[in-house]
């Protein structure tokens, strides 16, 4: 649920956003009783020194580059977790797939504010990863395979230029660790006759030397393992020693519904940019916005729960009326669409009302969101 809305300058990192957000949803709440729950740019020492310092709780993730990720990282090496299981569901998206297990562990060591690290293992992320480490490593394979065939050409490169764009190809494709690539200069002998005409036994040839640069590569078969080691797993970081592993697991699972809300600004909503004079006029299009998002929230929430009272699994809400379990606010709309009146006029004097005429399901839907039929008749 849209709790709060504030418009921001569009240069400001989200990092500087979560003290104020927070401070705002304590006037909300009526207090700092709440879990507060973000992502990596909560991380910083001035968030979480503010939120701590006025008893707030708070669960974020661990970026890669603070120090603990990297000791977790090579511990694993030799080093085999107790985890312990939480989830272990069947594949969300592919039948018969392999299953959705995540784990959680309780490193031994606190992080440097001394707080607890809870390390999460995912199969699915893990075969994702290595899914896109084997996608991009093959992306950059080809890539300087192209700028092998180009460098075979008659203009001549120089090594520096090369060692550039093999440079861009491994930071495009994200595989400097992966990847070691050597540019060689290597000679080749041409012979061409000193005198046009027929070759013969007696005719003389002259040599000349070209000098080509060649891209030679090899995978970095060690630091692959390494990484694959730890595929899957990621830290989250918290100030509340009452929570268990697992709660700060299910804790953190919430935090993109979240984020998918705001996306229904752009799916949903088709939010696009327009030229506005002032900044008033640019906060007031947000907060139009805002209220559709919690207008869209509180929608769907009445509907589910009235599903649940009545013990409705699933309506026929999706296109050849497939069951949908979850109904979304845009289906909701979309069943309603097509809904019209038409009043026929001559001059001004009313000669007929075609009255709409709703569908089972319509009604169905409107008797759960306890809207009356009587606002679709005049």
């Amino acid at each position: 649920m849209p709790v709060q809305f504030r418009s921001g300058d569009g240069n400001a990192s989200d990092a500087r956003s979560h003290i104020e957000t927070w401070d705002a949803l304590c006037q909300v709440v009526g207090g700092p009783d709440f879990l507060y729950v973000a992502d990596c740019k909560l991380c910083t020492a001035e968030n979480m020194d503010h939120l701590d310092r006025r008893r707030g709780r708070f669960v974020t993730v661990l970026p890669r580059s603070r120090l603990e990720d990297a000791e977790f990282r090579q511990w694993v090496q030799t080093h085999e977790p107790p985890w312990e299981e939480v989830w272990n569901r069947p594949n969300p998206r592919r039948k018969g797939g392999p299953r959705d297990i995540w784990r959680v562990f309780k490193y031994h060591l606190p992080s440097r504010e001394v707080w607890p690290v809870i390390w999460v293992s995912s199969t699915l992320l893990a075969l994702a990863q290595d899914r896109s480490r084997r996608d991009r490593l093959a992306a950059a394979i080809q890539d300087l395979e192209v700028l092998q065939k180009r460098l075979e050409g008659p203009r001549p490169r120089s090594r520096a230029g090369v060692f550039e764009k093999v440079e861009k190809i491994l930071a495009k494709r994200r595989v400097e660790r992966y990847l070691k690539v050597d540019v060689k200069e290597v000679k080749e002998d041409r012979f061409r006759q000193e005198h046009p005409g027929r070759p013969g036994p007696d005719t003389l040839y002259r040599r000349s030397i070209r000098r080509r640069l060649k891209i030679a590569w090899q995978l970095n078969e060690a630091k692959i393992a390494y990484d694959r080691k730890s595929d899957g797993m990621y830290p989250l970081l918290t100030n509340d020693r009452t929570l268990t592993s697992a709660q700060v697991l299910e804790a953190h699972k919430r935090q993109p519904t979240i984020e998918k809300r705001f996306q229904q600004t752009k799916s949903v909503h088709e939010i696009a940019p327009v030229l506005l004079k002032n900044e008033g006029r640019i906060e007031a299009l947000f907060f139009v916005y805002f209220v559709g998002l919690l207008v869209q929230a509180l929608i769907e929430r009445d509907l589910r729960k009235a599903m649940k009272r009545e013990g409705i699994e699933e309506l026929p809400l999706y296109p050849e009326e497939r069951g949908s379990r979850r109904p979304t606010s845009e289906q909701i709309l979309r069943l309603f669409s097509h809904v019209e009146r038409h009043v026929i006029l001559k001059r001004e004097e009313t000669l007929q009302v075609c009255e709409p005429e709703l569908t089972d399901l319509q009604k169905q839907v409107l008797r759960l969101l306890s809207v009356p039929l009587t606002g679709y008749h005049a």
